[in-house]
Parts: structure tokens; sequence; C-alpha cells
């Protein structure tokens, strides 16, 4: 079959998504030797996906969420292909939101009975003092819809109301958005690979994150562990653990409504309980270093190829049940 896997060279993209053009590169690789045509459509224009429209792929990899264009709204590519009836992969526009939107996850997983950590939002000014904060130090601030640890740094566990309207300042400075504020979790990091494969059951691949402490006693998993690869990526060896998240993970997954595969992320408090995070629906997929690989690789024993393969499995069913019509 004819597949295309859709991405952009778009520098402003605050989420990348599967990566740059040699995660792509690695997932035609992949896909190429299952026996399928496939090339890399890089899109930076609505002309650019209009083109493709027009080849009419058997399915199409989505490796963004969506194409920013210049002075008019994002164009969501789910969305826009499925008003073309163009078959994608993975979860639709109203899914790919909670990936986008931290606290829209949250707010749904709440009503849905699953634990996320206490939260609030906060702009520059809002609070006049510690006391007016609806949750008490220390806390941990982030943006609302950046990946890769964007934004996150040691400045973002803050103990004091001097270094919270730093942080809120410098955040809102920079993302022009609302700060996510949370209660600081004293736990473990963990990230959940989920694949739901052709017969519906899901393949759940839960690992142990470990940052580096940094030079001030901190285990921060920002931007930039993540950009250099420092932290640990570790098997659970605790059983009940491991079936403790598997559970976790799988119920966030479904409540979500997400479709095919992604990534959720669990932090634990020191008493062992699980708190939703967030999720990633367009998960990195470098070959070597991106969670989810790895995360599947640690956890189950598969390959990159064998990854790819499962991810895109049900895609593919699409089209070929299409293509027999």
């Amino acid at each position: 079959m004819n597949i295309e896997i859709i991405t952009t060279p778009h520098k402003d993209l605050k989420e990348s998504g599967f990566g740059g053009v040699q995660s792509c590169q690695s997932i035609l690789t992949s896909i190429k030797d299952l026996g399928h045509k496939v090339i890399i459509s890089s899109c930076i224009t609505l002309v650019d996906l209009s083109k493709i429209v027009k080849r009419k792929p058997d399915l199409v990899i989505l490796a963004v969420k969506y194409l920013p264009l210049l002075n008019t709204k994002d164009i969501w590519l789910s969305e826009y292909f499925a008003q073309n009836s163009i078959n994608y992969t993975a979860s639709s526009k109203e899914v790919l939101r909670f990936d986008s939107d931290k606290v829209l996850a949250k707010l749904h997983l709440q009503k849905k009975g699953i634990k996320t950590a206490n939260y609030f939002t906060s702009v520059p000014g809002q609070y006049k003092s510690a006391q007016e904060l609806p949750i008490s130090f220390p806390l941990f601030l982030k943006p609302i819809d950046a990946a890769n640890g964007n934004g996150i740094d040691d400045l973002s566990y803050v103990t004091n109301f001097t270094d919270f309207e730093s942080k809120i300042l410098s955040l809102h400075d920079s993302f022009q958005l609302p700060v996510l504020v949370e209660e600081y979790l004293d736990g473990k990091e963990f990230t959940v690979a989920v694949i739901e494969t052709l017969n519906g059951k899901l393949i759940v691949s839960p690992i142990e994150i470990i940052p580096l402490i940094s030079p001030n006693g901190l285990r921060i998993l920002g931007q930039q562990a993540k950009k250099n690869d420092t932290e640990e990526l570790k098997k659970i060896k605790d059983n009940d653990l491991k079936i403790k998240l598997i559970k976790f993970a799988s119920e966030a997954f479904i409540e979500l409504g997400a479709k095919e595969y992604g990534r959720v992320d669990i932090k634990t408090n020191n008493a062992g309980e699980c708190f939703f995070m967030e999720v990633n629906l367009v998960p990195g997929m470098t070959n070597g270093s991106s969670y989810f690989p790895k995360a599947c690789e640690i956890e189950n024993e598969l390959t990159y190829d064998k990854v790819i393969e499962l991810m895109f499995a049900k895609g593919m069913q699409r089209a070929s049940k299409k293509m027999a019509v």
C-alpha cells in the first residue's frame, strides 16, 4: 500500500511529535521493510496538504498533531484528513487536545475517578501572597501545553512565594499562557507506552525514569535532561508496582478515548499512590533514545521495527479493508 509520513520542519512548533526528519526516516525504513511504499511529506502550507489529498495515499502517518500557519488557525491534521476521507493513524482531534492541554486531560480523568496531582493555574500577579495560593508549598510549575520538558528546570520546583512569582513570570513570558501549578509529588517518575493491537488488547510497557541529580540536589526531568539523554530508563522489578502501573495507564488511555498508541506519564507519592501527570499521543520515536520505543524494548523486549509494525497495524488494517472494497 501507499503510505505517507506527514511532518513539518516548522521551528515554532511547541510539540515535536515523533521527532525530526531522522526519526521519520527510521519509521520509513521499518515500514519499507514490511513491503509497503512509503514517503515522508514535509508540509509547511495548506497547498502541501492539498497535494497529499490529490495523491490519495492509503494511509497517512501523522508525525505531528497540527500544522501551524501564519496569521491563521493551526490545521489539525487528523481533522483535515478525516474531512478529506484519507485514512490516518491514531487519535482524533478531540482526543489529541488532551495531549496538548494538560489541564483538560486532568479535568477529564478526575471526572472518571482517576487520580491526578492537585493543581491550579496562574498568571503573573494573580496571587499576592503565599496564603492566597490554593495549594501549599512545595509546588511544581510548568507550561500547560509544551512537550519534551520545555520550560521545566530546577526553578520549576518552588518552596517560597518569591520563587513562585519569578517562575510564573518566566513561563508566562515564554509561552503566553496561564501556568500549570501542581503539588509536588515526592515519589518516583514513570512513563508507560501503550499500543492497541488488532484484537483490541493493549500491550503496556511501564518503565521508571531516573533523572541525574542536578547541582542543586534535585532530580528534575526537564528540557536539558531530555535533550542530553542523561536520565536512566529502568525496568521495574517490583511486580506489584508494575501491575499497578499497567492498570492505571490502561485506564487512563481508555478513558481519554485514545486510539492505537500513546504514552502515559505517571508519578507516585511517598506512599506509592499513582497520579496521572500527562499523556503523549504522538510520542517521540527516535530510535535508541525516545521513551516510547525504549519502554517497549525494556519491558517487552520489542525491537524498534516490531514497535513500528504494532503501532500502525490498525491503520494498515483499515487501509487493506478499504482497498479490498
